[in-house]
């Protein structure tokens, strides 16, 4: 049943709940409790991934055809982008939490040691330590996979478009939605405030992409 059974005892009402109720009460108070800073490994991982990708990508495009204003030489410097962009973050990040991890390990067993000293610690406690710890490999993955799927985004924009002003007018166009979707993804996961989180990777990314484009100009211009 999906409403509550009411019952009457010497006047005196009594609302019992349903099974529909328990199991909506026990989803509610699950998201309430929801520990999302678990969440906090992948999910800086993969929205820096996907950001760096998505950005510095299309600022090498940009820059490239300030210059030269060739479809192929944008392309293939995109393409050159995404391959060494995804290593390098993919080796970058394994690294990272690798060393974060063993600092982690360490500390556990000093912390381990001395509850045998002072008194033994439950298991429970040594368990939730363990969830904790961070995972290499999951941040490699989700970092080089993120990055892959950011630069893609400018790549194909501008695979087919042959006029410059137009291959560049889609390209600005499409990394602008791609910035604010990575924003709102990354502000619904994290559950933080959208319009500061959407405004702050759009305003990065088009100020990456400018600075490239108009540096590159200039020093293309000088005759260097």
């Amino acid at each position: 049943m999906a409403s509550n059974v009411q019952t009457s005892l010497n006047g005196a009402k009594f609302t019992i709940p349903t099974t529909h109720d328990l199991e909506q009460s026990t989803l509610e108070t699950e998201a309430k409790e929801f520990d999302y800073s678990k969440r906090s490994q992948w999910l800086r991982a993969a929205v820096l991934g996907a950001n760096d990708g998505l950005v510095s990508t299309a600022s090498l495009m940009m820059g490239v055809g300030a210059v030269k204003q060739d479809i192929k030489a944008m392309i293939l410097t995109g393409f050159a982008g995404l391959v060494a962009g995804a290593c390098s973050m993919a080796i970058g990040e394994f690294v990272s939490v690798y060393s974060q991890l063993d600092i982690e390990v360490a500390q556990m067993k000093r912390e381990k040691q001395k509850g045998e000293l002072g008194g033994e610690r439950s298991e429970e406690e040594e368990d939730g330590e363990k969830e904790s710890l961070p995972n290499p490999l999951q941040a490699a993955a989700a970092s080089a996979l993120a990055f892959s799927a950011g630069a893609m985004v400018p790549l194909l924009a501008a695979s087919f478009i042959k006029e410059y002003k137009v291959r560049v007018g889609v390209v600005v166009g499409a990394v602008s939605l791609a910035l604010v979707v990575f924003g709102w993804l990354g502000a619904m996961l994290g559950k933080v405030p959208l319009v500061r989180s959407v405004l702050r990777v759009l305003i990065g990314g088009l100020l990456a992409m400018a600075i490239t484009f108009g540096l590159t100009k200039l020093i293309g211009s000088s005759g260097l």
